[in-house]
């Protein structure tokens, strides 16, 4: 491996770390660049065991021994070793889990590849990273195909999704839609029937829907924003409005504990316990 001890904060080897989260840096500097950062030993180890190949590694010198295999298998790769008092300068803020990875940015799935699956959840205008990363894992989690996402939705590849998503984000197959108008009719003409989760008069409850579908229907769930939801052309579009029964005076959950609830219900696990 290539250990590289750096003391300058300002040193342009480190370029690819720089203040993570400046989100609107990040997201210019990244798709220039076409890269990604990967924080921590476990998502460096998801990453790379998926095949990702790493431009570089930051990280605290108590880092090298767990991931010494990682940097074994890519000797040519540079290993630039800094104080976590220097990790945290460069990068705006405590990397308290002391290790990052920058790897090359690719795209795995097309649209294409999705709409052959069976069950797909689709984000309408999620912008919230966090969001993002936890309906993948959720996703994968509770047996769903892949993840479709508008164009204006958050990037899964964003570090904070990432991290979230605790690696999901490696192994799940995902795209973005290139139109976000056409979505819906798109994954129809496919054959799927869409349900939009929603809050509205139409609704119907989200165990009677699962318990009507065929137990063969290729199923695509829609997700909408934090705060307004579905817009209105994918509801009207949609197959089915439902809605999770809610009590003591809630009438909602955030989006990520909502996409949880209706994965599993309409999902493998749900449809077997029924």
């Amino acid at each position: 491996m290539t250990l590289i001890e750096i003391d300058d904060p300002e040193d342009d080897r480190l370029a690819d770390y720089v203040r993570l989260r400046d989100v609107s840096l990040r997201r210019r500097l990244e798709t220039e660049n076409g890269l990604f950062i990967a924080e921590g030993e476990k998502v460096i180890h998801r990453a790379v065991a998926a095949g990702y190949r790493p431009r570089s590694f930051l990280l605290a010198e108590r880092w090298l021994a767990s991931l010494e295999d990682v940097l074994s298998t890519h000797p040519g790769v540079p290993v630039y070793v800094v104080s976590e008092a220097m990790a945290e300068q460069v990068t705006g803020f405590h990397v308290h889990r002391g290790a990052l990875a920058s790897l090359h940015r690719e795209v795995r799935h097309g649209v294409d590849d999705l709409l052959a699956m069976n069950r797909l959840v689709v984000c309408e205008d999620i912008v919230d990273h966090t969001n993002v990363g936890a309906i993948l894992r959720c996703t994968a989690g509770l047996g769903w195909d892949g993840v479709l996402l508008a164009p204006r939705a958050a990037d899964p590849l964003y570090r904070r999704s990432i991290k979230v998503a605790m690696g999901a984000v490696f192994d799940l197959p995902w795209a973005r839609l290139p139109d976000w108008a056409d979505a819906v009719p798109t994954l129809q003409r496919a054959g799927f029937t869409v349900l939009a989760l929603a809050l509205s008069d139409d609704a119907r409850d989200l165990p009677e829907v699962a318990a009507s579908l065929p137990a063969d229907v290729k199923v695509a769930l829609l997700l909408g924003t934090e705060g307004a939801g579905l817009s209105s052309t994918w509801i009207d579009q949609a197959d089915h409005v439902v809605k999770i029964p809610m009590f003591a005076g809630i009438d909602s959950l955030n989006v990520a504990a909502a996409a949880a609830v209706a994965c599993y219900s309409l999902g493998p696990a749900g449809r077997r316990s029924a």
